[in-house]
Parts: structure tokens; sequence; C-alpha cells
């Protein structure tokens, strides 16, 4: 019975079926990528450019940053501090998610937006350290209304900042390229 279909593959029709079953698990896992790297939809339409024109740093909002391994997103509280203090935010349509959260004591679920595998520790304070900016890997907030991300996230990616980074010196060079420092 194996025997038959091999032979049966072997035939004009059966390459056109393996090729035609190739094309779509091919079309699939692209598509699946595709979708990895399109912008959540989010419970609040926040406009990055206004708040980067107020001049508002984005280690205010994302204080974890600077402190540990995850960025962190803003309470309610402290948008509601700002916000509250704005006559239009009563009137905003946009704001309005905020103002009903803060009023019935509910958590806003911010959807992330780059997010790491799991075999990937990725520690922000150790970029900031580093001196990184944050558009270094975000993209300039300041253009964008809804958070996105500027380029595919992966090791490629990374492999080459650390590279860079470590310039000449070959002893940096292999602490930022060991798959250790990353994959832990």
């Amino acid at each position: 019975m194996i025997k038959k279909f091999f032979d049966w593959l072997k035939q004009p029709l059966g390459l056109i079926a393996v090729g035609i079953v190739f094309l779509g698990v091919f079309s699939a896992v692209a598509y699946g990528i595709y979708l990895t790297q399109q912008t959540p939809e989010q419970p609040i339409q926040f406009p990055h450019r206004t708040h980067v024109a107020f001049g508002i740093q984005c280690l205010y909002c994302h204080p974890g940053a600077s402190k540990g391994p995850a960025a962190g997103l803003p309470s309610q509280a402290k948008c509601w501090a700002c916000h509250n203090q704005i006559a239009k935010t009563q009137t905003s349509a946009l704001l309005a998610p905020l103002k009903d959260a803060v009023i019935n004591g509910e958590s806003i679920q911010w959807v992330p937006v780059a997010i790491v595998p799991d075999f990937v520790q990725f520690n922000h304070r150790a970029h900031v350290a580093a001196g990184r900016n944050c558009e270094e890997c975000h993209g300039d907030m300041s253009q964008v209304d809804i958070a996105q991300n500027p380029q595919v996230f992966n090791m490629g990616w990374c492999l080459n900042c650390h590279i860079e980074a470590a310039g000449d010196d070959q002893e940096k060079l292999v602490k930022l390229s060991d798959c250790g420092t990353c994959h832990y």
C-alpha cells in the first residue's frame, strides 16, 4: 500500500499534489508570521505622538524599563492623574474607556506589542544601563499614534545590534554574542 502511494507521488499528478500541499503549508506559515508582526487592537487607541509632543518621557509611563526586565504599563490611576485635570477628558470619546475604568475601579487590559518567545530572556534594564534609547528598538514614537513594531524582532536583528555594540572589543563581543546572554 505504501509502495503504491510513493509510486503515485512520482507520477506528474502526484508531484502536482505535493507542490500544492507545499504551497499551502508555506502560505500558512508566511501568513502566521505576518500576523505576529501586526499591531494588536488596544482597549484605548493611545496616541503616543500626542504624549511625546507634550514632552512626556518613555520612562514616565514605562518605569520598569530602567528597573527590571519588563518596561511595564502605566496604571489607569497614573493616566487619570493627568487626564482628570483636562476638561476635554470628560467629553472625549477616545478617553471614555479610561474614564469608565477609573469610575468602575477596573484595570485596563493592554495588549503587549513587542513580545519575545518564551525561550528568550530580554531585560530592558540591561539595555537602558548600556545607554540604549527606547527609539532604537521601538522606533520614533513622536511619529506614530498607536504603538507598533518598526521592525521584525528576531534573533538576527538583536545579534547584529550586539555585534555592533561590541565594536572591536573581543571580550565584549564574546559576552554579547554568547547564546547564554539571551537564552537562559
